[in-house]
């Protein structure tokens, strides 16, 4: 399937059962309910999916479990990320045997290298596969920023590099990347609580978090911002921001997937070392979902 980089694209969460062994039952149910609920497509492996904590043989099983629940419905992208390029070249190519449309591509975990080095390691990525390719900007998580110059000079070199996600939380990167860029390249955002500004400089897709619990508000939100209506916008902003702010803080795993449980659409549970929310953290986030729940616009 030809990867479309448009549209609001659920970065996944990864469910887990009581042994905290990855529930590919609820997992598929997941990915269909995003897509039914008008998302284009899903993310898997990311950050929100806890990408980190599983072995590489886990995340490929969880690639083969979105791609045959969706079957063809929309594409599937697969979160590339490890601490040595070789596995990242690796979980590439599973990706790509897997049925995977496209892949969201990191910088390396734990070691901050120089310019060379990091591009060396994209490059190995890029270069890995045919598949079409999205880099994921978070500079504040990761510690790396790649700023429009090196994008520009990657994609450059790279045809398949066709996307970014852009989460340096600076809405100015958007309209700079418009610039230096060919209208082509699509640019995206992962920031949950900038998505209406950063549509307004040119953002043409959404890779959200709080999607996972509230998708219709998601796909609402992103459509009446993409075709201007600012009031009906800004009135349904200004509700969910609230519950948006929880995916720019650390915890943001585990009060989106609190989200989901409060919602009836998931469990709260993380792998270590993440931890459920407990005590006064808890109930705070729970006040928050719950006043969101009271005021939810109708359908």
């Amino acid at each position: 399937m030809k990867m479309q980089w448009q549209g609001v694209i659920p970065a996944m969460t990864t469910p887990f059962d009581e042994k905290l062994d990855v529930d590919h039952a609820a997992l598929a149910r997941h990915c269909t309910w995003m897509i039914d609920s008008g998302c284009t497509g899903v993310v898997a492996l990311g950050s929100l999916g806890e990408g980190g904590t599983l072995a590489l043989d886990e995340k490929e099983q969880v690639l083969k479990t979105c791609v045959q629940a969706l079957a063809g419905r929309a594409p599937v992208v697969a979160g590339v990320s490890a601490l040595s390029t070789a596995e990242a070249v690796a979980l590439a190519r599973s990706a790509e045997n897997a049925g995977c449309s496209g892949l969201m591509v990191l910088p390396p975990y734990v070691y901050l290298g120089d310019w060379r080095e990091t591009k060396s390691h994209v490059a190995a990525i890029l270069s890995a596969t045919k598949l079409s390719c999205m880099l994921y900007n978070n500079p504040v998580a990761y510690k790396v920023d790649f700023v429009p110059e090196q994008v520009k000079e990657l994609v450059s070199e790279y045809p398949n590099l066709e996307a970014i996600k852009e989460s340096s939380t600076d809405v100015r990167r958007v309209m700079a990347l418009r610039i230096l860029m060919n209208p082509e390249f699509q640019i995206l955002v992962g920031v949950d609580d900038g998505i209406v500004e950063a549509i307004e400089m040119g953002a043409v897709g959404w890779i959200a978090g709080l999607v996972n619990a509230f998708p219709k508000e998601s796909v609402d939100l992103f459509n009446l911002a993409s075709c201007g209506d600012k009031q009906k916008a800004f009135e349904l902003y200004k509700w969910f921001l609230p519950l948006l702010r929880m995916d720019t803080v650390p915890k943001f795993a585990q009060l989106i997937k609190l989200a989901q449980a409060e919602v009836g659409k998931g469990s709260a549970s993380v792998r270590p070392p993440r931890l459920v929310l407990e005590g006064a953290e808890l109930a705070e986030a729970r006040k928050t979902i719950a006043a969101a729940l009271a005021a939810r616009p109708a359908n």
